[in-house]
């Protein structure tokens, strides 16, 4: 059983920061002003207001011409970059504006923000100054010890724009059928644009494993007894799979939401020539050979039925162990059907780690 989240600090932070609260109404009572031991005092802490995902109608996409529909109706996790590499045909824009890749419109509502801080460490397994953005749920803060969600950003994303439509501060504080989330942390982290697998001199699997989860866990996050989910939206899907595939004695539960899976090296190769480094590493990370490494973990994966990487999910689909949640539904490989995910893989989360 998971332990239950703590949004009261149960150490004496360190430092010389201090997290601002987002609500009067708090129960993240903390002995002194302070950012907790793992932040320097470069960290910056913020508190973001709500705000609801921008939406493109058909008007507005026409009034951008054809190219700026490119960037307005594949922008976000990585669609643009995928756009230009060929995995998402033209075609699809012209599906977005025809409404073949038109998915339920929904209003999303968020209990009063709880801070996020944002700051950037020196990864040694990817060799570069890597940013990264902690928020926390309503009413908790530095010192609250809560299960751990790790967002995976998309193709050509970092970790400001790993979640669609909206912040993470905002992900944690989504509020489903009028109830909140069950208390949980996220962070977001500077992947790169290699399909978060090892390459020569860049390991950003490494960087998650090994750098990113150990200062969490020094904040209280993910923190034994307390859980650690993966989740992401394309190369960031993929990557959540991943992880949890090989270190599921860390993962604990994964959302994809359009994971973008190849079912061959050569495939992925035409459509990305940095996706992985040789036919031997795409081998080593097939999501689609190596899901047997899920058996009893909670996995949750969707699909539009018209995504072009919807094959690879499929196949994905068929090799998951059995109570696997697969949603496939109408969409494209477009921010609406990822923003229309993103609440139910959340709640999928929040269940599964609390």
């Amino acid at each position: 059983m998971a332990a239950s989240p703590s949004c009261s600090a149960d150490r004496e932070p360190d430092g010389g920061g201090q997290a601002e609260d987002s609500s009067e109404d708090t129960d993240c009572r903390r002995s002194r002003p302070g950012a907790p031991k793992g932040l320097s005092n470069g960290d910056e802490v913020t508190t973001e207001d709500g705000a609801s995902p921008q939406r493109f109608d058909r008007r507005r996409l026409l009034a951008y011409g054809l190219g700026g529909i490119a960037a307005v109706v594949a922008a976000g996790a990585g669609g643009v970059e995928l756009v230009s590499h060929g995995v998402l045909p033209g075609g699809q824009l012209l599906d977005q504006l025809d409404g073949a890749c038109s998915v339920p419109s929904q209003r999303l509502s968020f209990s009063p923000l709880g801070p996020s801080i944002s700051n950037a460490f020196y990864s040694h397994a990817r060799n570069r100054t890597v940013g990264y953005t902690i928020a926390y749920p309503p009413k908790c803060g530095p010192g609250s010890t809560l299960p751990l969600v790790v967002m995976l950003h998309g193709f050509g994303g970092n970790h400001t724009n790993a979640v669609e439509g909206m912040s993470p501060a905002q992900a944690v504080a989504l509020r489903m059928g009028g109830e909140p989330l069950a208390p949980m942390a996220m962070v977001t982290v500077d992947g790169g644009g290699g399909y978060w697998n090892p390459h020569p001199g860049d390991n950003p699997m490494a960087m998650v494993m090994g750098e990113l989860i150990p200062l969490c866990q020094r904040l209280g996050l993910g923190r034994p007894p307390h859980r650690i989910g993966t989740m992401g939206i394309s190369m960031g899907g993929y990557g959540a799979l991943l992880l949890a595939e090989k270190y599921p004695g860390v993962v604990s539960a994964v959302a994809a939401i359009s994971p973008a899976i190849w079912t061959s090296y050569a495939q992925a190769r035409a459509a990305n020539g940095t996706a992985y480094a040789s036919p031997a590493d795409f081998a080593a990370d097939d999501a689609v050979t190596h899901a047997g490494a899920l058996t009893a973990m909670p996995v949750r994966v969707a699909s539009g039925n018209s995504d072009p990487f919807h094959p690879g999910v499929e196949a994905l689909a068929r090799v998951l162990p059995a109570g696997a949640v697969v949603d496939f539904s109408n969409g494209c490989h477009t921010g609406p059907f990822f923003i229309e995910q993103e609440p139910p893989s959340l709640a999928f989360l929040a269940r599964h780690l609390s």
